[in-house]
């Protein structure tokens, strides 16, 4: 059966924890290596799973730079190496992405960014990226985000990025193997409401999807992790886990590899 392997470069929630960068993860297929967000902190430790121009192609979920600030570094590094600027290879991201994430304000920085990177606007729908047939929806967050489900040969993973409630949530997440669900709050009725799920929320939402596997992410550093873990436990009753950087999952009846 295929192969797909998810890498957790950081899963920290907002920003980075001591243990984790903000929220990276690398995909893996044919060779082919897709990173989903770019957080704080996340170049580093994405380093110690490929090398530093390794990657094939970037998916931004939205524009808070608990997801995306750590392109513009990458920038840097594909600009400057001894052996000479690097390629330029796709980035997709909502409308903005090249000036949110220029490594400086200065001018032309914007345009020297778009020769390392080739700028794609997302937008929902379905497309392909390497092996990967991607399909791409809004999700409920106060900026235009964007919610993930992927699909190779056999296998399919969804990634909610940040989201409340969403009924596209379902849509995206509906029968994968693995759903990387954001559970950013716990129970409390001051929570805002269509900015975070809680994590009984992210139970629900995998328990009304038949998602196979629920790896719980986007863990603010200052929850605790284990009550996180029984809150989605009271409303999902399948395998179920909490995201660590550097964790490594086969997508599918493999399971984990650590």
């Amino acid at each position: 059966m295929a192969a797909m392997r998810l890498t957790v470069i950081g899963c920290a929630g907002s920003f980075p924890g001591p243990d984790s960068p903000a929220s990276s993860y690398l995909l893996e297929a044919e060779g082919f290596r897709l990173v989903f967000d770019l957080g704080n902190g996340a170049l580093g430790a994405l380093q110690r799973h490929t090398d530093l121009f390794g990657v094939d192609a970037i998916c931004l979920s939205h524009l808070h730079a608990d997801h995306c600030i750590d392109l513009g570094a990458y920038w840097v590094a594909r600009q400057y190496p001894p052996e000479g600027p690097q390629p330029r290879i796709p980035v997709y991201g909502p409308p903005g992405t090249a000036e949110r994430v220029s490594p400086s304000n200065g001018p032309g920085f914007v345009e020297l960014s778009r020769d390392r990177f080739d700028f794609r606007d997302l937008t929902p729908g379905t497309f392909e990226i390497g092996p990967f047939r991607v399909t791409t929806d809004h999700m409920n967050h106060p900026v235009e985000t964007f919610g993930f489900r992927v699909e190779y040969r056999d296998r399919r993973l969804a990634y909610s990025a940040d989201t409340g409630e969403s009924d596209a949530l379902i849509r995206l997440a509906r029968g994968v193997d693995l759903f990387l669900c954001e559970a950013s709050f716990l129970d409390d009725p001051n929570n805002k409401p269509d900015v975070h799920l809680t994590a009984r929320q992210a139970g629900e939402y995998a328990t009304r999807a038949g998602a196979g596997q629920v790896m719980l992410t986007h863990l603010v550093p200052w929850n605790d992790k284990e009550l996180t873990l029984a809150q989605a436990t009271e409303t999902y009753a399948g395998p179920l886990s909490l995201a660590a950087s550097g964790l490594v999952l086969h997508p599918g009846p493999i399971g984990p590899d650590l």
